[in-house]
């Protein structure tokens, strides 16, 4: 096996997926029924929900304790922070992302989807499509997620009605047809009782399609890495300078997309000087290939500037070199945005300073209207102009998530006030 279809091999044994919704859609529990019916909790921590459970004088176990780890969020029962938790089964490693449903909480989903190659929207077979549902689709949409499971919850409680489950789906599909959402998977549940999550229940025998666990196993992630574009952003010059590396100068960093042979010739941007692979080091010695996302040291033939923020790519496969460029912003931050301030710009390992150009329109993540605004709010998404002082080196952010995302950083506190994706180059 090479070096490359190893690492391709690693990384689809991780996936990354994020759970969303409307409030009270089951999202929480949901993510308990996997981890409990995958035998992936411990008996002290089923123990602990189990005696919170019977304080609150509920019957049984009451599943969605094993996320809301806040307090504020145990007595309320409602999400409010991003919950992450681990769990791994015969067949693939898991990192789920318990996102919250509340509007107010926009800028924890957009967090938590950053990463993910996969997004289960819960929609409460009861209530069907609701604004919050549409919402968190866009924002998957928005973020780039490669493939959505539509888990229509809570079955149990409309008699496991195939005509319902149909009906929400017909629902989703017509709205999802105005976003750009190319994989989508409708599954009928009951995260409760446990039908179509791990083990296929007794009561939806209509239903053909797999479980949500079979379908976490085997959805392929493999190409949602971009595999054709070399980015390769330098994070550190490694200068030894001890006797037996006196004249050792290598270039460490993590490749973003695609992948690099020794010998193949490469472009040093934003400078434009070019040279040539010499090695490529990892951790257990010298190869001959490496590919995204591995983090490697490479040394090239020739002597030339190289710093921290500098990108590598392949020659003849450049990307943008912009110092002006349009993106969709969501605003993190408590304190509003001020058009007349300057920020600092971080995009992969390289950090300017930018002022905002111009904010085209605020997004209406519940209707998807377009409003003129003068300022961005905590939770606002919106299609703005940035306008930076030293060059970027980037890629629309539908071609390479990974060079096409950025954050804004309030340079007096040292904050990150904004997550944003570039959407096109200006002149």
């Amino acid at each position: 096996m090479s070096i490359i279809e190893k690492i391709s091999f690693d990384q689809a044994g991780l996936l990354r997926f994020i759970t969303a919704g409307s409030v009270d859609d089951g999202k929480s529990t949901l993510i308990g029924r996997l981890l409990h019916d995958s035998k992936s909790i411990f008996e002290d921590q089923l123990t602990s929900i189990s005696n919170t459970t019977r304080k609150r004088g509920m019957a049984g176990v009451d599943l969605s304790l094993l996320t809301d780890g806040l307090q504020a969020e145990r007595e309320q029962g409602i999400t409010i922070d991003v919950a992450y938790r681990y769990f791994a089964t015969p067949k693939r490693k898991f990192i789920i992302a318990d996102t919250p449903g509340h509007e107010q909480y926009t800028r924890n989903m957009v967090t938590g989807a950053s990463t993910a190659n996969l997004a289960i929207i819960l929609i409460d077979a009861r209530k069907g499509v609701l604004t919050q549902s549409r919402r968190h689709a866009y924002l998957a949409s928005l973020v780039g997620i490669p493939h959505l499971v539509v888990a229509v919850n809570k079955m149990d409680l409309v008699d496991y009605s195939q005509s319902v489950f149909e009906k929400i789906c017909q629902d989703f599909a017509t709205f999802a047809e105005k976003l750009k959402l190319r994989n989508i998977t409708y599954i009928p549940m009951s995260a409760l009782n446990g039908d179509m999550v791990v083990e296929r229940g007794d009561h939806l025998n209509w239903y053909q399609g797999s479980t949500l666990m079979n379908l976490l196993e085997s959805v392929s992630i493999e190409d949602d890495i971009n595999r054709e574009d070399f980015r390769f952003p330098v994070q550190w010059v490694c200068r030894p300078q001890t006797k037996e590396l006196h004249d050792f100068r290598g270039y460490m960093g993590r490749i973003e997309s695609g992948s690099i042979r020794v010998g193949d010739d490469v472009t040093l941007l934003p400078s434009g000087l070019t040279s040539r692979i010499k090695e490529i080091l990892v951790y257990e010695g010298a190869v001959d290939e490496a590919s995204a996302p591995q983090s490697v040291t490479l040394t090239i033939d020739d002597h030339i500037d190289i710093s921290r923020g500098d990108m590598l790519v392949k020659a003849g496969d450049s990307p943008q070199v912009i110092k002006a460029f349009d993106a969709m912003l969501c605003w993190l931050s408590e304190q509003p945005l001020d058009p007349s301030r300057k920020y600092l710009i971080k995009q992969s390992t390289r950090m300017v300073k930018a002022v905002i150009g111009r904010i085209d329109y605020r997004v209406d993540v519940n209707t998807m209207n377009h409003e003129t605004v003068n300022t961005l709010k905590m939770n606002d998404i919106a299609h703005i102009e940035l306008k930076v002082q030293a060059p970027l080196v980037c890629d629309d952010y539908e071609r390479n998530r990974a060079t096409g995302c950025f954050i804004v950083i309030d340079e007096s506190s040292n904050n990150t006030v904004a997550a944003g994706m570039i959407a096109a180059a200006r002149e």
